[in-house]
């Protein structure tokens, strides 16, 4: 699945306008908050770290207009705790996130 950070620039310019430098703060906390969640998912070792991490992934994608990011963080919720797929599918949208 191909996540379209596009759309994370175009939420983050409607909501500060065209100031560039906020943009990129805006775009930097929400894949650095992203990727805590995800690290934290992976060195889950119980069902509840897992759950809570993932809603926490879930609140910062619809924060954002995260919609993609969103849907895997639904995947993690719904799925089972430490479920590998789903880490390498939220490393990799994050990884798409980090390099727009």
């Amino acid at each position: 699945m191909v996540y379209d950070p596009g759309a994370l620039n175009a939420s983050l310019a409607a909501a500060v306008g065209s100031d560039p430098d906020l943009v990129a703060e805006l775009r930097a906390a929400f894949v650095e908050s992203a990727a805590r969640q995800t690290d934290l998912m992976g060195r889950s070792r119980c069902d509840a770290n897992w759950l809570l991490a993932a809603n926490r992934l879930k609140s910062i994608a619809a924060s954002f207009g995260a919609v993609g990011l969103l849907d895997l963080a639904d995947e993690a919720i719904d799925g089972a705790p430490g479920d590998p797929v789903v880490l390498r599918k939220l490393k990799h949208a994050l990884e798409d996130f980090a390099g727009n």
